[in-house]
């Protein structure tokens, strides 16, 4: 077997291999393309609304209208937010939200009705033209599946889009199942988003949440998927390979939690089936294993916040950055930081970035496209 991308036949079979082998060719592969370089992106977090139609049963993010947490940002808690996020030298700010709230919610509509909006998404749109008029952040938006016209109206305020597949697989939407009676959670659904950001050149960065219940052969149909959608379109910047987590009062709480030799074994097999431009990411934050992980052909750390938690799984802390840089030094790579759209996406910016957006990542990119500002200590 090579580092070549692997089609889902081969793919399966390499799962079975002894796993040292299958993480050297990964890192082969890694090497091929992003050479010693190991990333992240220095951001802040904001969850714009924490409510959703959804009721995925790993999900402690989201909170029903009868919860006194449940609430959509005001736009002044956004520009806190966001300036104190510039203020620690971050670059991007990430917007999470649950999806389409308004939809199931009088409670929800009624909020964004007072704010003076009639969807989340036309809400989250007017917020990340309050970043750009009053900070130097870039927006990425995570607001999940989207139609035609949200694209069109979200794509000239944000430098960048997200979405996690998190699988393939209609079994996990039946009865009993961690998706059952989420519209959103359709894989239908999140194919046709991963369709329409290839169509109207979104960089776009999207995954696969492991350990819910899938099966390999899921797995490898899920990446996949994602990577025939970036044959079409070659707008998938980054795949994110992302663990379960037990929480304290989900449905899942006692729900096993994927083994570090999954973990590992999923991203070497996503490394070899990806297009090598592709970033492989994996959160630093849900396990302390970070040589291991970089042992399995992963490039990316994604983003790490100096000011905000991780609000998905918020009894994760952040690692802090030195420990981090030390991980990758001691495994014969550095770390970098890069901005929320990734060099090769940059270079092509008449295609993937709004006129506007292109003017302001001049002031924050250097000539290889990573931050010009480079912040690798201790996060504050």
């Amino acid at each position: 077997m090579s580092a070549e991308d692997l089609p889902i036949a081969k793919a399966l079979k390499a799962a079975t291999r002894p796993l040292d082998g299958l993480m050297a060719l990964a890192c082969e592969k890694r090497a091929a393309q992003w050479g010693d370089t190991i990333t992240y992106s220095r951001k802040v977090f904001v969850p714009l609304t924490n409510m959703c139609r959804d009721t995925c049963t790993y999900c402690s993010f989201v909170k029903t209208p009868d919860d006194p947490a449940a609430n959509y940002q005001t736009p002044e808690q956004v520009l806190a937010t966001a300036r104190a996020g510039e203020k620690a030298g971050c670059k991007e700010l990430l917007f999470s939200l649950g999806e389409r709230p308004e939809l199931r919610y009088p409670e929800a509509a009624a909020a964004l009705q007072k704010l003076g909006y009639a969807t989340t998404n036309e809400y989250l749109r007017a917020m990340c033209e309050l970043v750009l008029s009053e900070t130097t952040l870039l927006p990425h938006v995570n607001a999940g599946t989207l139609t035609d016209g949200e694209i069109d109206m979200l794509k000239p305020v944000s430098a960048s889009m997200g979405m996690m597949l998190e699988t393939v697989s209609r079994r996990l939407t039946r009865k009993g199942m961690p998706h059952h009676a989420c519209p959103d959670k359709t894989p239908v659904q999140r194919l046709r988003t991963l369709e329409r950001a290839g169509e109207r050149g979104v960089p776009f960065t999207t995954g696969l949440l492991i350990g819910i219940g899938e099966t390999w052969a899921e797995r490898v149909e899920s990446l996949a998927a994602i990577n025939a959608a970036h044959a079409r379109h070659g707008h998938i910047q980054e795949v994110i390979i992302q663990n379960f987590q037990q929480k304290r009062g989900i449905v899942m709480a006692d729900h096993p939690e994927p083994s570090l030799e999954d973990m590992l074994r999923t991203l070497a097999v996503a490394r070899l089936m990806l297009a090598p431009e592709i970033s492989l990411q994996a959160p630093p934050n849900l396990s302390a294993r970070h040589a291991e992980y970089l042992k399995a052909g992963m490039n990316d750390w994604g983003g790490i916040s100096p000011v905000t938690v991780d609000f998905i799984n918020p009894d994760h802390a952040w690692p802090q950055l030195d420990e981090l840089a030390q991980a990758t030094a001691q495994a014969g790579l550095t770390l970098q930081e890069r901005l929320t759209i990734y060099p090769d996406f940059l270079k092509q910016s008449n295609r993937f970035l709004d006129p506007s957006m292109t003017a302001r990542l001049s002031d924050l990119a250097r000539a290889d496209g990573l931050a010009r500002v480079q912040c690798l200590g201790a996060t504050p």
